[in-house]
C-alpha cells in the first residue's frame, strides 16, 4: 500500500470495554501509522481487574496514551464524546479497540478531508481475520428494505433486501460517497464534529454512526468510503461479554432511528414496525442461547463431563 502524507492532525479516539486481550495492538497500529495522540475511554468502573489489564497491557508495551475513566458503562457514543472533550485540535478518528489500522490507512483518510472541504466523514475498508470485506458502507433502508433485511435476514441471509441496505450488489473497491459508514472506524473533521455536537447520547449501543451520518447528511456534509485506507476488525470482543444485553440495545436504537427519521407513513406504521423489531430481537436472544447451549455441551464432551 502506498503510504499518504498530509498535513491533517489527526486524533484517535478509542472506547475499551474489557478489551485488554486486543486493545495494545489497536493502539500500536495508531502510532505506527502516525497518530501522535491516543484516548483511550475505559467503559468499566476502573476498579475491577479486566479495568486495569487494559491499561497495564498498554503501559508494558511502552504505548502511550491519554487514559480516561468514565467511572461506568456510559455506552460507545457517550464514551467517544468524552474522549473528543480530552482533544484541543486536529480530526477525530473513532476507533474500536479491536481494530488493527493497516499501514497508509491514517494518510488516506485525511487525504479524502483535505481534498474536498464538503466532506465531513470518510470510512476505511473494513476487514474480517479471514480477509474478506465486511459491508461498513451501507444506504439508509426504506421502510420495506429495513423490515426485509430484519425478518427475512434471519432465515436467508443473502436475501435482496438486504442486498440492497448491505450495498453487496458493488464490490466495494471504490471510492464513493454513501449513507453511512460504520462506527468501528471513521475519521471525521473537527468542523463536522462540533457542528453535530457529536454523538446523540440517547443511543446507548448501536445505530449511533448511523444517527451520526444521517445528521451530517442534513447539515450538507458528504460521507464517503475509501477502501485504499483498509482495517482488520475483530467485531465483538466486548458485545459478546453482556451478549444477551447488546441484543435488546441494538433492537432499541433500531427503534429510536426509525421514529426520529420517519414521517407520515413510516409514522403510521411504527406500531407494526415495533412488534416486527420486538420479534426479531426475541428470536435473535433465542438464537444466541442456543449457541450457547451448543457451544456449552460441546465443552462438555471435551472435558469428559456428561
Amino acid at each position: 500500500m502506498t503510504e499518504v502524507t498530509t498535513a491533517r492532525p489527526v486524533r484517535a479516539i478509542v472506547v475499551n470495554f474489557q478489551s485488554a486481550s486486543v486493545l495494545a495492538a489497536c493502539v500500536a497500529s495508531l502510532r505506527a501509522d502516525g497518530v501522535e495522540q491516543v484516548v483511550v475511554v475505559d467503559n468499566g468502573h476502573g476498579r475491577g481487574p479486566n479495568d486495569q489489564a487494559a491499561e497495564t497491557a498498554l503501559r508494558d508495551a511502552g504505548l502511550p496514551v491519554t487514559w480516561v475513566t468514565a467511572g461506568g458503562n456510559l455506552g460507545y457514543g457517550q464514551a467517544v464524546n468524552l474522549g473528543a472533550r480530552q482533544i484541543a485540535d486536529g480530526d477525530l478518528l473513532v476507533c474500536n479497540p479491536d481494530i488493527v489500522v493497516q499501514p497508509g490507512t491514517v494518510g488516506h483518510l485525511a487525504a479524502v478531508l483535505a481534498e474536498d472541504p464538503s466532506t465531513g466523514i470518510v470510512g476505511p475498508q473494513l476487514r474480517n481475520l479471514d480477509g474478506t470485506v465486511y459491508p461498513s458502507a451501507r444506504t439508509f433502508p426504506s421502510l420495506t428494505d429495513a423490515a426485509g433485511h430484519g425478518l427475512v435476514g434471519l432465515v436467508w441471509e443473502d436475501n435482496p433486501f438486504s442486498r440492497r441496505y448491505r450495498l453487496l450488489d458493488w464490490d466495494h473497491s471504490q471510492r464513493r460517497t454513501v449513507d453511512w459508514v460504520s462506527g468501528a472506524c471513521f475519521l471525521i473533521r473537527r468542523q463536522a464534529w462540533a457542528g453535530l455536537d457529536g454523538f446523540d447520547p440517547r443511543y446507548f449501543m448501536y445505530m449511533e454512526d448511523v444517527d451520526l451520518c444521517w445528521r451530517a447528511g442534513r447539515q450538507g456534509w458528504r460521507v464517503v468510503y475509501e477502501p485504499a485506507g483498509q482495517v482488520v476488525h475483530a467485531q465483538g470482543i466486548s458485545a459478546e461479554t453482556r451478549p444477551y444485553r447488546m441484543i435488546l440495545a441494538h433492537h432499541r436504537s433500531m427503534l429510536k432511528f426509525a421514529w426520529r427519521t420517519g414521517d407520515g407513513v413510516d409514522r403510521a406504521l411504527f406500531p407494526l414496525v415495533a412488534a416486527g423489531v420486538a420479534g426479531r430481537s426475541a428470536a435473535a436472544c433465542a438464537a444466541k442461547w442456543r449457541d450457547a447451549r451448543a457451544a456449552g455441551g460441546r465443552s462438555r464432551v471435551q472435558r469428559g463431563v456428561g
